[in-house]
């Protein structure tokens, strides 16, 4: 049996603002821990399931284009190199996503057995995880389509729930489904809880590519024909596999569950019960709830000092947050925004990032910190036709060879060497010293060096955006 992990990319966590913005998600966060969301789920299926007979294939990622550089940078960084990364011109929700893994999967030769994982879940134990995939997989081979149902441990009104059937021969402790519903009110969420037959609703499946593709082909026949389409028209873009823009922006969008799996016929859906400290960390409050809290019940991050404050989560990116008689709060600090909330009011967030979005504010996008295949640059001030920014490149890494039209740039080095491009001319400067780039010219930076190349760029001019770039030749296929 050949185990293919698959990783869904998805999903801009809109309740997790100011840490999650749309070009920078939650999966890309570190939330608990040194490894980011994407990183744990990446390494959260490994050798140790390679029993006999059985292979762990390197995970299949699906995501979305604008951060496909930093989710591939990710991954190097704890030594998981993909099979595929499969770039999503658009969104379509979960059962194209999978679909396309599962047509990436076949590509292969073989027809494995999935195990399709968010990128945003955390898991504490992992063994326990490993062992229910290791029991997921037994049905899996049946041709069963296989999800995971998380024994509830309060009357959560934020998750799905599933309602479980009888309890299946063996010793997979599979159950049938019975039901699938949706999130409960108080008193509903109290009920399913005392009952003790509904198990909250992870969003973790396993089953076999071809059987995926068969099961959604009956009942949503136009996403299997949108997804071969957009798969067939696939070209490669360095590491990264692009699908046909224009066959999957016409694809239907639907989740796995509505498409498929609260469809089933009975006996045709698993559900495997487990606990292992699972969490979709939807909002602020749940991750109050999962980390580890101090004697009075603070979750405190960075440089925060709490006077005469309980059951509080408190997160400091980039300066000082002292917090004073405050109980069951929220406050989230970095370098450009600041949210402070009762934590009873964390879904209304979104409203916050949906507000942002009407006035065409940029704290719903992307942080100050933008992160690019070549490194990363910060924007530290900006006035009346001025700009500065913390730019550093990579070791070897290059920007583009490029022009702008509007703006003039001054570039002081303060640490590394930085290769400039600038007109018809090409010199290196090196620390403490500077160079300047006039309006108009064709210019590029590149870091020849071992170390990171850290400097300082001064942008002058009437307008300053992003799109004031004219690209000539990119390392990185960018136009």
């Amino acid at each position: 049996m050949k185990l293919q992990p698959v990783i869904l990319c998805g999903g801009s966590g809109t309740r997790l603002w100011p840490l999650s913005r749309e070009q920078y998600p939650k999966q890309l966060l570190a939330l608990t821990g040194k490894e980011t969301m994407l990183q744990a789920t990446a390494r959260r299926i490994d050798a140790s399931l390679a029993g006999t007979g059985t292979q762990v294939l390197a995970p299949i990622v699906v995501g979305n284009e604008d951060y496909r550089f930093i989710t591939a940078e990710q991954l190097r960084q704890v030594g998981v190199t993909p099979a595929a990364v499969v770039l999503e011109p658009v969104g379509r929700n979960t059962a194209p996503a999978l679909a396309l893994a599962a047509l990436a999967a076949l590509e292969a030769g073989d027809d494995p057995v999935l195990v399709v994982m968010p990128a945003d879940h955390i898991i504490n134990d992992v063994k326990a995880f490993r062992a229910a995939v290791a029991r997921a997989a037994t049905y899996a081979e049946a041709d069963k389509l296989v999800t995971f149902g998380i024994r509830p441990t309060c009357a959560e009104t934020g998750y799905g729930y599933i309602c479980a059937g009888a309890a299946l021969a063996g010793p997979g402790g599979g159950r049938m489904i019975h039901a699938f519903v949706e999130k409960p009110d108080a008193s509903t969420a109290e009920r399913y809880l005392a009952s003790g037959e509904y198990l909250w609703n992870a969003g973790i499946f396993v089953m076999r590519a071809s059987v995926w593709l068969e099961r959604l082909g009956a009942l949503r026949p136009e996403i299997v024909a949108a997804c071969r389409a957009a798969f067939g028209a696939r070209s490669s873009d360095r590491d990264f596999l692009r699908v046909g823009r224009e066959a999957f922006a016409a694809c239907p969008a639907d989740s796995i569950d509505y498409a498929v799996m609260e469809k089933l016929a009975t006996g045709d859906g698993v559900v495997i019960p487990f606990a292992a400290g699972w969490s979709d960390v939807g909002a602020w409050d749940a991750l109050w709830q999962i980390d580890g809290k101090d004697s009075d019940g603070n979750v405190l991050r960075g440089d925060v000092m709490a006077v005469n404050t309980r059951d509080t989560l408190a997160i400091s990116q980039s300066r000082l947050v002292a917090c004073v008689g405050l109980v069951d709060a929220v406050v989230v600090e970095t370098p450009d925004a600041v949210l402070v909330a009762h934590k009873s009011r964390m879904q209304q967030v979104k409203e916050v990032v949906a507000r942002l979005k009407r006035e065409g504010r940029t704290e719903a996008d992307a942080h100050r910190k933008i992160y690019r295949p070549w490194g990363y640059y910060d924007s530290i001030d900006a006035g009346n036709r001025f700009q500065v920014k913390r730019i550093v490149v990579n070791p070897g890494a290059a920007l583009s060879l490029q022009m702008h039209h509007h703006r003039a740039e001054h570039w002081i080095v303060v640490r590394g060497t930085a290769r400039v491009t600038r007109g018809e001319e090409t010199f290196l400067v090196s620390e403490n010293e500077s160079t300047y780039i006039p309006l108009g010219t064709r210019h590029r930076l590149e870091n020849p060096g071992k170390v990171p190349l850290e400097m300082i760029e001064v942008q002058s001019g009437a307008y300053l955006g992003e799109d004031d770039i004219v690209r000539y030749e990119d390392t990185y296929g960018r136009s």
